[in-house]
């Protein structure tokens, strides 16, 4: 990536420029001095917007999470659909965001599983994030009397580690098996049919 410093330095572009160069050198290797150079600034400059390496890392960590979390959000928030109907779009969407991560960029994927378990906090918030949604689809179905649920706290966090296997980046090569759909689909409906009223 050649220098490009005429255009402003922003938080945004030293967090595009920062997974260019995780991708380029992995997460071991990339440094601070790294990104710098890529942005044609000095390493002085993207202190200034994030004050450590620590910071930068959880930034971009929190970035890629964020990406998930609005289009689940879209369809948690959408009016209509029916509870099962929802919770369906909603696993499949999760899963299909994770495997596409994983197949399409395997490097920065792989970076992303090292950043994940450097930043406990930021993956605590994001997990909390999905499951509060997984709640609000299930109150929902529940209030319209297509889902079951006496705890629907609970009944979140049981949907949620159920279908792990397909969200869970430990998991991420068995998403290239040539059954994980079929696997996926078996799984979801299982899930489905436990909490229809």
């Amino acid at each position: 990536m050649p220098p490009a410093a005429a255009e402003p330095l922003t938080p945004e572009r030293i967090l595009e420029t920062t997974e260019e160069v995780l991708r380029r050198f992995g997460p071991t290797k990339a440094t601070v001095v790294d990104v710098a150079r890529a942005l044609g600034v000095s390493h002085g400059s993207v202190y200034r917007h994030f004050p450590s390496k620590a910071a930068l890392r959880e930034a971009v960590t929190e970035r890629w999470l964020t990406k998930n979390v609005v289009r689940l959000e879209e369809i948690t928030s959408a009016p209509g659909g029916t509870g099962p109907s929802k919770l369906e779009a909603w696993l499949e969407a999760l899963f299909e965001a994770k495997r596409h991560k994983a197949g399409d960029d395997p490097e920065l994927f792989a970076t992303y599983t090292v950043l994940l378990a450097e930043n406990s906090d930021v993956v605590d918030q994001h997990l909390h994030q999905l499951i509060e949604q997984l709640g609000r689809i299930i109150a929902e179905g529940v209030e319209a009397g297509s889902l079951s649920a006496p705890d629907v706290p609970a009944a979140a966090r049981a949907v949620f580690d159920a279908t792990g296997r397909f969200h869970d980046p430990q998991y991420a090569a068995e998403w290239l098996r040539p059954t994980i759909i079929t696997e996926f689909e078996a799984v979801t409906a299982l899930v489905i049919r436990g909490l229809r009223a």
